[in-house]
């Protein structure tokens, strides 16, 4: 397109271009949008956990092979299987997500604008060669450092570097830095400071993802690790002491100590965490909206109070002039040309201008080429623009309470029109008026009077989100009036309780108790909508703030999740965490359904995880505490009672295989804090449950049977099999069809183990006699029996 600046010089020409580029001064700095494959390879290979289970494999494959030859070693080592498994899983789908991610992210790029050759153009901005002319206009995003060539009333937020919310203006020669905005006029300059070296690539690289989303989930997982590898290493040597003292059989009692560590570790959990999150953004990629932390999939799940700006989220991009309506005594074609000249005027005009210029352009009303001598560009702070013109004086659009004295009659009409929820400007001329001096010797001459296009879906999503208990706050620059009208329209209530935001108290308390009651807000600023994310922060709200304008950026820095519209500014999508691309508020519940999904089932899975590791060091701590109470009885050694390979199959059944699927599962629970207190309250209780009886019913067959039987191993892995399937089955619920399936056919694989004696034989195990069964079965009564109580009793364990 062509420049619409006045600069005489034409920037950079193709040939200069090129030698830079020749030269490699380029901008060159590389943003990522997701994890490089190294990274993705390194995390799902290269983990301690991992290192551990490969170790213990070795150790179980390398000295039953010594005994027993190698097939029987790979046999002890087979629970190495399950993590290869998670690993193969993991990496697959977190290189699905990137490639969705990266694809989004180029949908979601912004690209600069660059003088060259006289004429703008759209380039990347890693073509941005030194010396480059970048044209900036509202809402575009300061990619490059740089003095200021040309402004014409230029306005850069800076608060992203400098925390201060007012809007800088810039002249020739003020320099512009990465990371702030563009806010109101427009500019050039000059690209100096580039690529890797400059500050600006560190800049632009902070803008983009200004603060990481917080999340629970992933701070809760990381402090199981920490609390399990301090308890892990004292049992585990306790365990390998004890054991010791059975020096006759020495291979297989370090075999058997490991069978004792491997439960411990609970070695698919964060992998199955990395999956829910690269599923949901394989998901949500689906419906076009782009998660740019993964965290923040869960942000909109935990959300309980939604603050909607209505422009470009309840309404849709664009309007329609419904009416020019002139005041009394003003002449109605001049009223006409005093708009196309402002439109003419307008170098970068607003949705509000479009809107103007289109309709007039549609009415045959050409540009009346009126004489420029400055223009005040739209600030959403200021609520008005305007030109001033050589033989036709000052002309200024904006809000009419802004614009017009309250007892104007043409103010009280705008009122009017505005409870209908229309969009009412005033246009008027004015004696005097600057950006920062002020108006005076306004006069009154025409109501500009817009339709504004809501969202067929909006109604709905407004309409689920209260059948969520999400608290909804309706934020905007319009009048009260207006937006209390729209938001009748959606019947959103206390829609006719609007809040005038010029009104509203300076005491945080005071602003924090207005947002408790009022939901519908019209005349707000900037740093107002920031005001209002902290206030309900300061109620221990957790908030999510929509926006798509330059003057939501502030907003949506500091909510816990920001959501900004693909359409929106540039500046909006680079401090939000999810971008949806295709402008479509109605995706938001799914945003919500997919952060429920992934919370409520990696709580489930953790349940089951840490009900392992639970029990695994309670029964190795039983039973390295029982055995050197033999040893210093003088009785025979108290042998760990399973073998890797029973551990293998235990796990399979009750953790492994079904976790993966519950991880996957659908799940529309909201919500709530509390993430590690809740799967503790569960996973101690019940790995205790497990433990105790299995235990017991392990030293009773051990004196029943004798130490030379296989009978005492086997009576305990049913025991603990059954008492693991119980907790699973608690896990699942509610339940469905498939769940119901997936915990019966594990019971079913279990049973077709021990009864076909091929399979029994492989896992070394029998089936067992009548005391035996007596035993288990009294063991496990006794285990589900202390764990329903547990949970009886706890009536809020339950609600949790």
């Amino acid at each position: 397109m062509t420049t619409p600046m006045l600069a005489g010089d034409r920037g950079l020409t193709a040939d200069e271009v090129a030698a830079r580029v020749e030269a490699g001064a380029v901008n060159d700095a590389k943003r990522h949008t997701s994890r490089p494959i190294s990274a993705i390879l390194r995390a799902n290979f290269l983990t301690p956990l991992n290192a551990v289970i490969a170790v213990l494999a070795a150790i179980a494959i390398g000295f039953t092979a010594m005994e027993e030859g190698l097939l029987e070693g790979l046999k002890q080592g087979l629970f190495a299987g399950v993590i290869i498994a998670n690993i193969a899983i993991g990496t697959i789908q977190e290189l699905r997500a990137k490639r969705t991610l990266d694809k989004l992210s180029l949908l979601n790029q912004s690209n600069a604008k660059v003088l060259r050759d006289g004429e703008i153009q759209e380039i990347e901005p890693n073509r941005i060669v030194r010396d480059d002319l970048v044209y900036v206009e509202p809402g575009d995003r300061i990619m490059v450092d740089g003095p200021v060539v040309e402004s014409r009333n230029l306005e850069i937020d800076e608060s992203l570097l400098t925390g201060e919310a007012d809007p800088v203006a810039k002249v020739h020669g003020d320099a512009v830095r990465s990371g702030s905005f563009a806010v109101a006029g427009t500019g050039l300059f000059r690209a100096e400071q580039i690529g890797a070296d400059s500050y600006a690539a560190k800049l632009v690289e902070e803008a983009s993802r200004f603060t990481l989303a917080r999340s629970e989930l992933r701070d809760g997982i990381n402090r199981f690790i920490k609390l399990i590898n301090w308890l892990i290493v004292p049992i585990a040597l306790l365990l390998i002491i004890s054991q010791l003292a059975d020096a006759g059989n020495w291979r297989e009692t370090i075999v058997k100590t490991v069978a004792g560590i491997v439960p411990m570790i609970p070695e698919g959990l964060v992998l199955l965490t990395s999956v829910a999150f690269a599923v949901g953004v394989i998901r949500l990629g689906a419906r076009r909206c782009l998660v740019q932390e993964l965290p923040a999939i869960e942000g909109l799940a935990r959300t309980d109070v939604l603050c909607l700006d209505k422009t470009g989220t309840l309404t849709e991009g664009g309007m329609d002039i419904a009416e020019i309506r002139p005041v009394d005594g003003a002449d109605p074609a001049v009223v006409i040309d005093a708009l196309a000249a402002l439109a003419a005027a307008d170098d970068s005009p607003n949705p509000t201008m479009q809107a103007v210029d289109e309709h007039l352009r549609e009415q045959g009303h050409a540009d009346p080429a009126w004489r420029v001598i400055d223009v005040m560009p739209f600030s959403s702070a200021r609520k008005w623009s305007g030109t001033r013109f050589t033989d036709h004086g000052t002309w200024l659009l904006g809000a009419p309470d802004v614009l017009l004295d309250p007892g104007d009659a043409m103010a009280l009409d705008a009122d009017v029109l505005a409870a209908q929820g229309l969009r009412v400007l005033a246009l008027v001329t004015a004696e005097s008026a600057s950006t920062t001096g002020g108006i005076s010797g306004v006069k009154a001459q025409a109501l500009v009077v817009l339709r504004q296009r809501l969202r067929s879906t909006a109604a709905a999503t407004l309409a689920y989100f209260k059948e969520q208990g999400v608290a909804v706050k309706i934020i905007s620059g319009d009048s009260p009036a207006a937006v209390g009208a729209v938001a009748a329209q959606l019947g959103v209530e206390g829609a006719a309780e609007t809040v005038d935001a010029r009104r509203l108290p300076e005491d945080p308390d005071e602003l924090a108790d207005l947002l408790e009651r009022a939901t519908i807000f019209g005349r707000v600023k900037p740093h107002q909508k920031q005001a209002f994310v902290k206030a309900l922060q300061s109620r221990g709200h957790t908030v999510a703030m929509t926006g798509d304008g330059v003057n939501d950026v502030l907003a949506l820095k500091d909510a816990d999740l920001g959501i900004a519209m693909g359409s929106g500014s540039s500046a909006a999508r680079s401090v939000a965490q999810v971008v949806l691309l295709d402008d479509e508020f109605a995706t938001l519940p799914y945003v919500v359904d997919e952060g429920r999904r992934v919370l409520g089932n990696i709580g489930r899975v953790s349940n089951v995880f840490l009900t392992k590791t639970v029990y695994a060091i309670s029964l190795a701590l039983f039973i390295a505490v029982g055995a050197i109470w033999s040893w210093i009885a003088g009785n025979d050694p108290l042998p760990y009672p399973f073998l890797p390979i029973h551990q293998s199959l235990i796990n399979v059944f009750t953790i492994g295989l079904p976790a993966f699927f519950l991880a996957l599962a659908p799940t529309f629970d909201r919500a709530r804090p509390g993430f590690v207190k809740r799967v503790l309250k569960f996973a101690i209780p019940a790995g205790i449950c497990c433990a105790v009886p299995t235990f017991v019913v392990y030293l009773a067959s051990l004196a029943h049977d004798g130490y030379d039987s296989d009978l005492p191993q086997t009576t305990a892995a049913i025991t603990l099999f059954c008492l693991a399937l119980a907790a699973l089955a608690i896990v699942a619920k509610p339940y469905v069809w498939w769940k119901a399936l997936l915990v019966g056919g594990c019971a079913a694989a279990f049973v077709t183990v021990l009864a076909v004696p091929p399979f029994a034989r492989f896992y070394e195990l029998q089936l067992p006699g009548a005391w035996n069964t007596t035993a288990a079965a009294i063991g496990v009564a006794s285990g589900v029996s202390a764990l329903l109580f547990w949970l009886v009793v706890r009536p809020k364990h339950l609600k949790d």
